[in-house]
């Protein structure tokens, strides 16, 4: 009886909702396991950059903790260079007519163009900026995405820049779009969860305080910025948004017969990590979509192929030079 956009979530029990939650955040940390030598390899890159002064007390007191620059040399380079193809003073967007040439044709793709410079200059304010944060994490991690969705509360499509640590993908998996499973970790305040549960994308329950949250990269992070993390400052909820493919009771895929193939369906489900519950289910493929092609909202940037989903970064490949 639900509409293809409802939220599945309000039409299931709370024992049904509680089991899938611990069932897709066991899931979840098995993913994330299955990349901690990432994470390791990445948190020692970030030393490599040489933006913190130490004074070392190893292997002898006073010992030299200087770091060549070349590493930070390389990145900075790359994100001034990059940023100007991918945003030049014209604008980011021109297009190109497909077949024949007419007047018909040629006016519609400048209507097209300066209405997408429009919004990305004009309109959308954030997309520049992240941008450039995303150029400036992309050579050092060797992976960085980008996720493009409308946003419910602005009403407006949005871009932001999701760091790789963020981005979690299950094991195996090659790309986006072959992915069983891939989870974006948000961090949210209370008042933005609200927000999002008085305009009804997500489920109004309670949810409770913030639990105090840090990974490997977070602390290094803190540690090059100079920032601590105190539990009164920091007030965030973990919210997982997990795009995977389910057998959902009640919202099954079913044969000519009428009978339940058993085949698992893409979902968007979101929920909040400390307390496990369910925010929202989704269907994730359009409506009548008798194939349930997965949709995709997170453009993955690779600054160099690697032998696995993520690339290569300048990490791995000059981090021992400095």
């Amino acid at each position: 009886t639900s509409e293809h956009d409802s939220n599945l979530a309000a039409f299931m029990d709370d024992s049904e909702l509680q089991s899938l939650a611990s069932n897709l955040v066991g899931d979840f940390e098995g993913d994330k396991d299955s990349r901690s030598e990432w994470a390791e390899t990445y948190v020692k890159g970030l030393d490599l950059l040489g933006l913190k002064i130490e004074d070392r007390t190893s292997p002898w007191p006073g010992a030299c903790g200087v770091f060549h620059p070349i590493l930070t040399e390389a990145v900075i380079r790359f994100q001034s260079q990059a940023i100007m193809e991918v945003f030049p003073s014209s604008g980011p967007v021109k297009t190109k007519i497909l077949g024949k040439m007419t007047d018909e044709k040629e006016k519609q793709s400048l209507r097209v163009r300066y209405y997408m410079n429009y919004m990305l200059t004009e309109r959308m304010t954030e997309y520049r900026p992240e941008m450039e944060q995303l150029l400036f994490s992309l050579p050092l991690a060797g992976s960085a995405f980008k996720k493009v969705y409308f946003d419910a509360t602005m009403d407006r499509i949005c871009t932001s820049f999701v760091p790789a640590e963020d981005f979690i993908v299950s094991y195996g998996a090659s790309d986006l779009r072959s992915a069983e499973r891939y989870t974006h970790m948000m961090r949210k305040t209370a008042n933005e969860i609200r927000k999002l549960q008085v305009a009804g994308l997500y489920r109004d329950v309670k949810i409770g305080n913030a639990p105090s949250f840090d990974t490997d990269i977070q602390e290094k992070y803190d540690e090059l910025e100079g920032e601590s993390y105190s539990g009164d400052s920091d007030t965030r909820h973990i919210v997982l948004e997990m795009h995977v493919d389910l057998d959902l009771d009640g919202f099954e895929d079913v044969g000519q017969d009428g009978e339940p193939t058993g085949i698992k369906i893409p979902y968007i489900v979101t929920l909040e990590e400390g307390t496990r519950k369910v925010l929202s289910i989704r269907r994730n493929f359009k409506e009548g979509d008798s194939n349930y092609t997965k949709q995709e909202y997170f453009v993955h940037f690779k600054f160099l192929q690697g032998l696995g989903f993520y690339g290569f970064g300048l990490v791995h490949l000059i981090g021992g030079l400095s």
